[in-house]
């Protein structure tokens, strides 16, 4: 078993080059540009939306009071009628993302502990870069990207914006993984 205080380096460092390439990934590249489409009439659902003053929160339209309610002939029609809408309404003002950078960063490093943890579990020190890259590799997989598909199951979240989610949390587990192998303790 390797010890996790000799897996700092790793831990950190993996964590701000995934910050970076993730950065890279939807700042700089046009591949997540056609995750969420601008609707036609944006003004006119914006504008009939705002006098509810919903707050922020996940809300699903129409959603049920029980199972029984769900077998009610004016929620079927409701559900028939349509639309069907699974959506977050977030708080107005303005667009900082300082708060959603930190709580990326903080994910990254969360993640990347819990791969330490495992492969420290699973790996003396010194294991060969090879065994260091593929249990890591996996890990990172199931932290970075297993989990995106629930919204697609569930909630019908776009296939291509799943895929593409995936892929992203492919190459993050791979910079993850490749960070390890190189630091692992000797």
């Amino acid at each position: 078993m390797t010890g996790l205080s000799g897996l700092v380096v790793p831990i950190l460092l993996s964590a701000v080059i995934v910050f970076v390439a993730s950065s890279i990934i939807h700042m700089l590249l046009p591949w997540h540009h056609s995750d969420y489409p601008k609707l036609a009439n944006e003004d006119g659902v914006r504008d009939a939306l705002r006098p509810l003053a919903i707050p922020p929160g996940d809300y699903m339209v129409p959603r049920p009071s029980s199972m029984e309610d769900m077998r009610s002939p004016a929620f079927l029609e409701k559900v028939e009628k349509g639309p069907k809408l699974v959506m977050t309404v977030l708080p107005g003002g303005s667009m900082s993302m300082t708060r959603n950078l930190v709580g990326w960063f903080l994910y990254l490093v969360v993640i990347a502990a819990i791969t330490g943890l495992l492969a420290a579990v699973a790996l003396p020190s010194g294991a060969h870069a090879h065994d260091v890259f593929h249990v890591t590799l996996i890990a990172a997989s199931l932290g970075y990207a297993a989990a995106l598909w629930q919204m697609t199951i569930w909630y019908n979240r776009s296939i291509g914006t799943t895929v593409r989610s995936t892929i992203d949390g492919l190459i993050y587990a791979a910079i993850t993984a490749g960070t390890f192998s190189y630091f692992w303790p000797t």
